[in-house]
């Protein structure tokens, strides 16, 4: 499959989070985001499906920044979703969460995720950690080129 990547997918159902995340983001360059708020939304974002039928289903995101708790479908749901499809097996996801449960954490690098954040509650320390991903996920971190595996 000839891949593309452009951007990033956050998927949060929090407003307050979303907004903070995106103004970090935007404010550090990274300004390609596109906001999913639940599950189903992210699963049909992903794969060109509902709303997003006319989307190329090969512009995938550089990386997903995605919460555990989610209406319609979890975190975990999503991410089982992309790691079944040959098409995003290898899209990187970060899981963003405000649990510390260790059966969270298991389950998500089970799942595949490629990285697990607890969110900070503290608001500049929020800010930091979003622009310290954002910069390793979109500006540092090597992906696939647009010739696939």
């Amino acid at each position: 499959m000839n891949a593309k990547h452009s951007g990033s997918l956050l998927v949060e159902d929090n407003s307050n989070d979303e907004a903070l995340a995106c103004r970090v983001l935007r404010a550090n360059q990274m300004i390609d985001i596109m906001v999913t708020r639940d599950g189903a939304e992210a699963v049909d974002y992903i794969f060109a499906r509902g709303t997003y039928q006319g989307r190329d289903v090969m512009d995938q995101p550089v990386v997903v920044l995605l919460d555990l708790n989610l209406p319609k479908l979890s975190g975990l749901e999503v991410l089982q979703a992309i790691r079944s499809d040959e098409r995003t097996d290898l899209l990187p996801v970060v899981i963003m969460t405000s649990s510390r449960e260790e059966s969270d954490l298991l389950g998500s690098y089970r799942s595949g995720a490629n990285s697990y954040v607890v969110k900070p509650v503290d608001f500049t320390e929020f800010s930091q950690q979003i622009k310290q991903l954002g910069r390793y996920w979109m500006l540092t971190n090597e992906i696939l080129g647009k010739g696939g595996r």
